[in-house]
C-alpha cells in the first residue's frame, strides 16, 4: 500500500471508500496538516531532551539535599497520578485493586504510627510488605514469561492471537512493578517510623535507649536463641558490628525496608554476606530494578507535562 498516492474522491463521500483509502486519505490530511512544521518539530524535540537534562539534575540535587522531601513527593506521585489517569480513562479493574491496596496499606500504616506501639506491630508490618514484594516479583516474573513465549510465536500452539497474549503479560509486569515500588516507598517510611518509636534507633542521632544484647533492636522483642544455635520458630542472626536481631526482623529491615545500616549503630550492612543464598539474590536486584521504576511512574508524566507547557508558552505546537 502506497501511503502517498493520492486519494482521488470524484463524486463519491467518505463513507463510500474503501478501508484502504480511507486509511491513505487520512495520513495525506495529517502529512498536509503538518508540512512545514519540520523546524517547529526539531525546536520541540530540543525542548524535550534538555527539559529531560535539567528535571533529571535537578531531582538528583534534590534526593541528595533534602531526601525526606524528595521521597514524600515521589510517594504521592506515585500514588496518585496513576489513579488520575485511570479515573480519566474510566480503568476500573485499576481503581478496585488500587482502592483494594489503599485501605489495607493504609490501615498497616496506622498501626505502624501508634504510640506505643505493639510489640506485635513490627512483624505484621513487615509480613504485610513482604507479601506485597514477593507477589510483585512473581507477577513480574510471570508477565516477563508470558511476553517471551508471545515473542517466539507459541502462543499458536494453543491458537491464541498475540495482541491479546502481550497485552496480558504487559499487565502483570505493570500491576507487579508499580505496587512493588509503592509498597517499598511506604515500607521505608514504617520502618522508620517503627524503629525510632520503640526507642533503639534515631533517624538524625543518637539511639534512645541501650541496646540489651538479649533484645531484638529491630522489634524490640527477646532473642530466642543465640546466633550460633538453631531456631524453633526463628533463627538469630549477628550484624558485622556484633549486634544480635531476629533474623526476619533484619532481613525485613535491609529488604523491606530499604535500609542498609544496623538499626541501633547506623554501621553499614554487607547485603551480600547476609543473603548468601544464590536464590536470595534475584530480590536485591529487583529491588534495585524497583527503584528505577518510580522515576518511569511518578516523574515521568510530570517532566511531559511541564514540556507540553513550555510548547504552549513558545507557541510550538
Amino acid at each position: 500500500m502506497d501511503l502517498h498516492q493520492p486519494v482521488e474522491m470524484g463524486n463519491r463521500s467518505p463513507d463510500e471508500l474503501t478501508s484502504e483509502e480511507k486509511y491513505r486519505l487520512e495520513h495525506q490530511r495529517l502529512h498536509e496538516q503538518h508540512k512545514g512544521h519540520e523546524a517547529m518539530h526539531a525546536e520541540m524535540v530540543i525542548v524535550l531532551i534538555i527539559t529531560l537534562i535539567i528535571a533529571q539534575f535537578c531531582l538528583i540535587e534534590w534526593k541528595k539535599r533534602h531526601y525526606r522531601s524528595y521521597s514524600l513527593v515521589t510517594l504521592l506521585g506515585m500514588w496518585l497520578v496513576p489513579i488520575a489517569l485511570c479515573l480519566r480513562s474510566h480503568w476500573w479493574r485499576f481503581i478496585f485493586i488500587w482502592l483494594l491496596f489503599s485501605i489495607i496499606t493504609g490501615l498497616i500504616v496506622r498501626k505502624s504510627l501508634q504510640k506505643p506501639i505493639e510489640r506485635t506491630t513490627p512483624r505484621l508490618v513487615y509480613k504485610w510488605f513482604l507479601l506485597l514484594y514477593k507477589l510483585s516479583y512473581v507477577l513480574g516474573i510471570i508477565g516477563y514469561l508470558i511476553m517471551m513465549v508471545t515473542f517466539f510465536g507459541l502462543n499458536l500452539v494453543v491458537n491464541a492471537k498475540a495482541n491479546s497474549w502481550m497485552d496480558c503479560g504487559l499487565l502483570f509486569v505493570f500491576y507487579g512493578l508499580y505496587y512493588g515500588v509503592l509498597g517499598r516507598d511506604v515500607s521505608e517510611i514504617c520502618a522508620d517510623k517503627m524503629a525510632a518509636h520503640i526507642g533503639y534507633y534515631s533517624p538524625d542521632g543518637i539511639s534512645s535507649r541501650s541496646l540489651d544484647p538479649t533484645m531484638c533492636g529491630v522489634c524490640g522483642n527477646k532473642l530466642l536463641v543465640s546466633e550460633h544455635e538453631e531456631g524453633v520458630i526463628e533463627n538469630s542472626y549477628k550484624l558485622s558490628c556484633e549486634h544480635i536481631f531476629h533474623e526476619f526482623c533484619i532481613r525485613g529491615w535491609c529488604i523491606v525496608g530499604k535500609k542498609q545500616i544496623c538499626p541501633y549503630c547506623k554501621e553499614k550492612v554487607d547485603l551480600k554476606k547476609m543473603f548468601s543464598n544464590p536464590w536470595e539474590k534475584p530480590h536485591i536486584l529487583f529491588g534495585q530494578l524497583l527503584d528505577w521504576i518510580r522515576w518511569l511512574v511518578a516523574w515521568q508524566p510530570m517532566v511531559l507535562f511541564l514540556v507540553q507547557g513550555i510548547n504552549w508558552l513558545l507557541g510550538l505546537e
